[in-house]
């Protein structure tokens, strides 16, 4: 009989000096049973942690980037969409608890789950109380991580309201409608998926790499000018001569759609 093999623990060096306890064959295990497609921020300024997560839970199959401290993860929250935010609390140039507030305020939907060093009962009710959804204390298990990202993950996003309203305009998911003032607009299904994009992020910068992501399905791809093409249609149909410019370029970064 073929004894099986003994799978090492993932040494200290790997996890970060916070430790983390798991092994080759968990962090394995299951890889291809994980949904493709969510999208998970790694705040943490010990690099060996974060690239030691990263890993872990690309083989999960989950998408992860990491930011290195708050202000990184402030600006990269700002021109991409996740749906999972793994956030340390100690923190170079933006405090973790100021960027939990920020997050809060800013996406209120967003999840997130607070990784910290801070044990006293006092900072994990202040973390709960500023909006984090779960906090798990250093050092932990991978495999408790995991478990509470996909608890977290399976909540699943609200539902988006079926209707919408910017200044004069205003959408309706349900019937596939766009009205601005008195008259009704007409647009086809990628235009219609746009302005959704827009209009769920109103007044916020939408990159041209999230609209090519979410509108599109596809990789960013710098030589491609249809994102460009789109919006001028789109453009052209929302805002007519005499009308307040709702759809506005940003410049080096992408559109947002503002009443001001």
């Amino acid at each position: 009989m073929t004894s099986q093999p003994e799978y090492p623990k993932v040494p200290l060096s790997d996890a970060g000096s916070a430790g983390v306890s798991a092994t080759a064959d968990e962090v394995l295990r299951e890889r291809s049973s994980e949904p493709a497609g969510h999208r998970i921020l790694i705040v943490e300024d010990d690099v060996s942690l974060g690239k030691f997560l990263s890993r872990a839970l690309k083989l999960k199959l989950f998408a992860v980037e990491i930011s290195l401290d708050g202000e990184a993860a402030w600006d990269t929250l700002q021109n991409s969409i996740y749906d999972l935010v793994i956030l340390d609390l100690n923190l170079p140039r933006m405090d973790g608890m100021e960027l939990l507030r920020r997050v809060r305020q800013d996406q209120p939907a967003l999840r997130v789950l607070v990784l910290t060093a801070r044990n006293r009962t006092e900072d994990l009710v202040l973390a709960l109380e500023q909006g984090a959804d779960d906090c798990l204390i250093k050092p932990f298990s991978f495999l408790e991580l995991l478990a509470r990202v996909r608890g977290l993950l399976r909540r699943g996003p609200p539902s988006a309201a079926s209707s919408s309203k910017l200044g004069d305009l205003s959408i309706d998911r349900e019937q596939h409608r766009v009205v601005r003032g008195q008259r009704t607009i007409d647009l086809t299904p990628r235009e219609f998926a746009i302005l959704e994009c827009l209009m769920d992020n109103a007044g916020k910068a939408v990159s041209r790499r999230t609209l090519l992501r979410d509108v599109w399905n596809i990789s960013f791809d710098p030589t491609t000018n249809i994102v460009d093409v789109y919006m001028k249609y789109l453009r052209d149909k929302i805002d007519i001569e005499g009308e307040v410019k709702l759809l506005r370029t940003v410049r080096g970064v992408g559109y947002v759609l503002r009443n001001d």
